[in-house]
């Protein structure tokens, strides 16, 4: 894959529909050969190509440095758990997963509640979808848990009076992942992973056809 091509907006629609359920990269990977770009377009393309590859890595630096930011406010803490609940649920994989568990979870104690937490049904119309498939929580569209959760945390991070102190520590990790994904260098295990998973998404969506 050219990463040089890929715009902001198609690594976005990459890292929402992508499976987040991969262990993270190793330490020794991750902390492995640092170089600097040779030119700006060179950059572009590590940056997005690294963000792609490590994903799971900033994620849970991002997490942590947050974390440690509230140690002594658990409510923050809580607020952050939240947080991070919210954006996760704006991936796909993700967002089917979690429904999936919660009503295999229900199903055990009350079939019939759990019945009620289906997604509807999507329309076909010759042989295809009439529309791009919606995301579903417990029966629920994803945008309406996303917006519990999010107005749930912010109104703990206002209570906790916490809301400087994510600021913070999301401006600290941001920086700390960009740094990382700029002088990372991508090895041939990156490339390989990216052209395997791209293979992926092209045969599943021919498979659909």
């Amino acid at each position: 894959m050219d990463w040089g091509n890929v715009t902001a907006e198609d690594l976005i629609d990459a890292l929402r529909e992508v499976d987040w359920s991969s262990p993270p990269r190793p330490l020794s990977e991750f902390f492995s050969r640092f170089t600097l770009p040779k030119s700006s377009s060179k950059w572009n393309s590590r940056l997005k190509c690294n963000l792609y590859y490590y994903r799971t890595n900033y994620f849970i630096m991002m997490v942590l440095i947050m974390g440690l930011g509230f140690l002594r406010r658990p409510l923050a803490i809580v607020a952050a758990l939240l947080t991070a609940l919210s954006i996760a649920f704006m991936n796909d994989s993700f967002a089917g997963t979690f429904s999936e568990k919660v009503t295999r979870t229900v199903r055990q104690f009350s079939p019939h509640l759990a019945a009620k937490m289906r997604p509807p049904l999507t329309p076909v119309i010759r042989g295809r979808p009439s529309a791009k498939r919606a995301i579903y929580i417990c029966g629920r569209p994803r945008w309406f848990f996303v917006m519990i959760f999010s107005f749930v945390s912010f109104t703990l991070w206002y209570v906790s009076c916490g809301l400087l102190t994510v600021v913070w520590a999301l401006a600290i990790g941001l920086l700390a992942t960009i740094l990382h994904a700029s002088f990372r260098t991508p090895n041939l295990k990156a490339r390989l992973n990216t052209f395997r998973e791209e293979f992926r998404a092209v045969w599943r969506n021919y498979s659909e056809l």
